[in-house]
Protein backbone atom coordinates (compact mmCIF):
# COMPACT_ATOMS: atom_id res chain seq x y z
CA UNK A 1 0.00 0.00 0.00
CA UNK A 2 1.16 3.65 -0.84
CA UNK A 3 2.55 5.79 2.08
CA UNK A 4 -0.42 7.89 3.74
CA UNK A 5 0.45 11.49 4.78
CA UNK A 6 0.04 12.94 8.45
CA UNK A 7 -3.48 15.65 8.42
CA UNK A 8 -4.20 18.02 11.12
CA UNK A 9 -7.97 17.54 13.24
CA UNK A 10 -10.94 19.19 11.48
CA UNK A 11 -12.74 21.43 13.89
CA UNK A 12 -16.29 19.51 13.83
CA UNK A 13 -19.79 21.12 13.63
CA UNK A 14 -22.47 20.69 15.74
CA UNK A 15 -24.44 19.35 13.65
CA UNK A 16 -22.16 16.56 13.05
CA UNK A 17 -22.92 15.01 16.37
CA UNK A 18 -25.98 12.27 16.69
CA UNK A 19 -28.09 12.21 19.09
CA UNK A 20 -26.60 11.25 22.45
CA UNK A 21 -23.31 11.71 21.93
CA UNK A 22 -20.53 14.07 22.89
CA UNK A 23 -17.09 15.19 21.43
CA UNK A 24 -14.28 13.40 22.14
CA UNK A 25 -10.67 14.64 21.56
CA UNK A 26 -8.44 12.08 21.33
CA UNK A 27 -9.16 8.49 21.07
CA UNK A 28 -9.87 6.14 24.00
CA UNK A 29 -9.33 2.28 24.06
CA UNK A 30 -12.08 0.77 24.52
CA UNK A 31 -12.43 -3.07 24.17
CA UNK A 32 -13.45 -6.38 25.99
CA UNK A 33 -10.84 -8.67 26.51
CA UNK A 34 -7.00 -8.99 25.71
CA UNK A 35 -5.12 -7.11 23.03
CA UNK A 36 -3.58 -10.05 20.45
CA UNK A 37 -0.19 -10.50 19.81
CA UNK A 38 0.73 -9.94 16.10
CA UNK A 39 2.34 -12.67 14.16
CA UNK A 40 2.90 -11.63 10.03
CA UNK A 41 3.83 -14.70 9.23
CA UNK A 42 0.71 -16.73 10.59
CA UNK A 43 -1.17 -14.03 9.99
CA UNK A 44 -4.15 -14.03 7.04
CA UNK A 45 -6.95 -12.57 6.13
CA UNK A 46 -10.20 -14.72 4.08
CA UNK A 47 -12.80 -14.66 2.52
CA UNK A 48 -15.33 -17.51 2.20
CA UNK A 49 -18.91 -18.26 2.73
CA UNK A 50 -21.07 -17.93 -0.18
CA UNK A 51 -18.72 -16.55 -2.80
CA UNK A 52 -19.38 -16.04 -6.49
CA UNK A 53 -17.25 -19.17 -7.35
CA UNK A 54 -18.34 -21.22 -4.33
CA UNK A 55 -14.02 -20.92 -3.21
CA UNK A 56 -12.38 -19.02 -0.57
CA UNK A 57 -9.96 -16.33 -1.15
CA UNK A 58 -7.29 -15.99 1.26
CA UNK A 59 -3.92 -12.82 1.56
CA UNK A 60 -0.80 -13.42 3.87
CA UNK A 61 -0.23 -9.97 5.59
CA UNK A 62 2.38 -8.98 2.63
CA UNK A 63 0.34 -9.82 0.25
CA UNK A 64 -2.77 -7.74 1.92
CA UNK A 65 -0.40 -4.79 2.82
CA UNK A 66 0.29 -4.79 -1.09
CA UNK A 67 -3.45 -3.86 -1.89
CA UNK A 68 -4.55 -0.57 -3.12
CA UNK A 69 -4.14 2.15 -0.50
CA UNK A 70 -7.11 4.14 0.08
CA UNK A 71 -8.50 7.12 2.64
CA UNK A 72 -11.37 8.13 3.89
CA UNK A 73 -12.17 11.23 5.95
CA UNK A 74 -14.82 10.36 8.39
CA UNK A 75 -16.28 10.10 11.80
CA UNK A 76 -16.19 7.52 14.80
CA UNK A 77 -19.47 7.19 16.85
CA UNK A 78 -18.76 4.81 19.80
CA UNK A 79 -22.30 3.44 21.37
CA UNK A 80 -20.31 4.28 25.10
CA UNK A 81 -21.57 8.26 23.44
CA UNK A 82 -18.32 9.17 22.15
CA UNK A 83 -18.12 10.92 18.91
CA UNK A 84 -14.40 11.48 17.10
CA UNK A 85 -15.37 13.78 13.99
CA UNK A 86 -13.06 14.37 10.81
CA UNK A 87 -10.28 11.64 11.45
CA UNK A 88 -8.58 9.81 8.04
CA UNK A 89 -8.44 6.87 7.92
CA UNK A 90 -5.96 4.91 5.36
CA UNK A 91 -6.15 1.28 4.42
CA UNK A 92 -7.82 -1.29 1.91
CA UNK A 93 -11.68 0.01 1.12
CA UNK A 94 -14.11 -2.80 1.41
CA UNK A 95 -14.68 -2.87 -1.85
CA UNK A 96 -11.44 -3.66 -3.05
CA UNK A 97 -12.09 -6.70 -1.86
CA UNK A 98 -15.25 -7.28 -2.67
CA UNK A 99 -14.16 -6.49 -6.09
CA UNK A 100 -11.39 -9.19 -5.99
CA UNK A 101 -14.12 -11.63 -3.75
CA UNK A 102 -17.20 -10.95 -5.53
CA UNK A 103 -20.35 -12.43 -3.31
CA UNK A 104 -22.73 -14.53 -4.94
CA UNK A 105 -25.86 -12.98 -6.11
CA UNK A 106 -28.29 -14.24 -3.00
CA UNK A 107 -26.07 -12.28 -0.81
CA UNK A 108 -27.41 -10.35 1.97
CA UNK A 109 -25.20 -9.38 4.78
CA UNK A 110 -21.67 -10.05 5.49
CA UNK A 111 -20.34 -11.14 9.37
CA UNK A 112 -16.60 -9.98 10.19
CA UNK A 113 -14.63 -11.88 11.90
CA UNK A 114 -11.74 -10.69 14.18
CA UNK A 115 -9.03 -12.35 16.86
CA UNK A 116 -10.91 -14.36 19.72
CA UNK A 117 -13.79 -15.43 17.85
CA UNK A 118 -15.06 -11.41 17.29
CA UNK A 119 -17.30 -10.90 15.34
CA UNK A 120 -20.00 -8.50 13.74
CA UNK A 121 -22.96 -8.75 11.45
CA UNK A 122 -23.49 -5.81 8.14
CA UNK A 123 -26.07 -5.62 5.67
CA UNK A 124 -24.18 -5.70 2.42
CA UNK A 125 -24.87 -2.35 1.22
CA UNK A 126 -23.28 -1.10 4.64
CA UNK A 127 -20.22 -2.97 3.63
CA UNK A 128 -19.62 -2.22 0.31
CA UNK A 129 -20.26 1.48 1.05
CA UNK A 130 -17.63 3.94 -0.39
CA UNK A 131 -16.78 4.98 3.34
CA UNK A 132 -15.98 1.32 4.47
CA UNK A 133 -12.49 0.99 4.39
CA UNK A 134 -10.36 -1.87 6.79
CA UNK A 135 -8.17 0.60 8.35
CA UNK A 136 -4.11 0.25 8.94
CA UNK A 137 -3.79 3.73 9.87
CA UNK A 138 -5.41 6.89 11.45
CA UNK A 139 -4.07 10.49 10.70
CA UNK A 140 -1.19 8.77 8.54
CA UNK A 141 -0.23 7.19 11.58
CA UNK A 142 -0.17 3.20 11.60
CA UNK A 143 -2.54 2.24 14.41
CA UNK A 144 -1.32 0.98 17.92
CA UNK A 145 -2.21 -2.84 18.65
CA UNK A 146 -4.87 -1.46 21.06
CA UNK A 147 -6.67 0.02 18.40
CA UNK A 148 -6.91 -2.63 16.66
CA UNK A 149 -3.16 -2.86 14.58
CA UNK A 150 -2.69 -4.22 11.99
CA UNK A 151 -6.35 -4.32 10.67
CA UNK A 152 -9.67 -3.15 12.21
CA UNK A 153 -12.94 -2.03 10.20
CA UNK A 154 -13.69 1.34 10.16
CA UNK A 155 -18.04 1.86 9.28
CA UNK A 156 -18.45 5.55 9.70
CA UNK A 157 -22.45 4.95 9.29
CA UNK A 158 -22.38 2.89 11.81
CA UNK A 159 -21.31 2.69 15.89
CA UNK A 160 -18.30 1.58 16.10
CA UNK A 161 -18.82 -1.88 17.21
CA UNK A 162 -19.57 -2.75 13.91
CA UNK A 163 -16.22 -2.03 12.88
CA UNK A 164 -13.89 -4.97 14.93
CA UNK A 165 -10.50 -4.15 15.61
CA UNK A 166 -8.27 -7.35 14.93
CA UNK A 167 -10.30 -8.43 11.52
CA UNK A 168 -8.98 -11.68 10.09
CA UNK A 169 -11.51 -12.05 7.58
CA UNK A 170 -15.09 -11.77 6.20
CA UNK A 171 -17.84 -14.37 5.53
CA UNK A 172 -20.61 -13.78 3.01
CA UNK A 173 -23.87 -14.95 4.06
CA UNK A 174 -27.39 -15.29 2.25
CA UNK A 175 -29.43 -14.73 5.40
CA UNK A 176 -28.76 -12.28 8.15
CA UNK A 177 -27.13 -13.43 11.78
CA UNK A 178 -26.08 -11.88 15.19
CA UNK A 179 -22.46 -11.28 16.04
CA UNK A 180 -21.21 -11.40 18.61
CA UNK A 181 -22.03 -8.22 20.47
CA UNK A 182 -25.68 -8.26 18.46
CA UNK A 183 -25.79 -11.44 20.65
CA UNK A 184 -25.69 -9.80 23.65
CA UNK A 185 -28.22 -7.60 23.84
CA UNK A 186 -26.88 -4.67 20.94
CA UNK A 187 -29.31 -3.39 18.19
CA UNK A 188 -28.52 -5.83 14.80
CA UNK A 189 -28.33 -2.46 12.88
CA UNK A 190 -26.20 0.37 15.13
CA UNK A 191 -27.46 3.41 12.66
CA UNK A 192 -26.41 6.27 15.54
CA UNK A 193 -28.32 9.11 13.83
CA UNK A 194 -31.25 7.06 14.70
CA UNK A 195 -29.82 5.98 17.87
CA UNK A 196 -29.88 2.32 17.98
CA UNK A 197 -27.94 1.45 20.51
CA UNK A 198 -29.52 -1.61 22.15
CA UNK A 199 -31.54 -4.37 20.81
CA UNK A 200 -35.00 -3.89 22.93
CA UNK A 201 -35.60 -0.76 20.32
CA UNK A 202 -35.57 -2.97 17.10
CA UNK A 203 -38.45 -2.86 14.80
CA UNK A 204 -39.58 -5.39 12.55
CA UNK A 205 -36.81 -6.56 9.84
CA UNK A 206 -34.34 -4.92 11.69
CA UNK A 207 -33.01 -8.39 13.16
CA UNK A 208 -32.37 -12.09 11.59
CA UNK A 209 -35.83 -14.33 11.03
CA UNK A 210 -36.70 -16.13 13.48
Amino acid sequence: MGQPESREYRAPQGSELPPGQRLQRGWPVTHYGPVPKFKPDRWEFRVFGATADGDKRCWNHEEFSALPFATVVADLHCVTKFSMLGAEWGGVAARTVVALAPPAPAVSHVMVWAEYGFSANLRLDDFVSERTIFATHKDGELLTAEHGFPLRLVVPQLYAWKGPKWVRGIEYMTADRRGFWEERGYHNVGDPWKEQRYSYQEEPGDGPEL
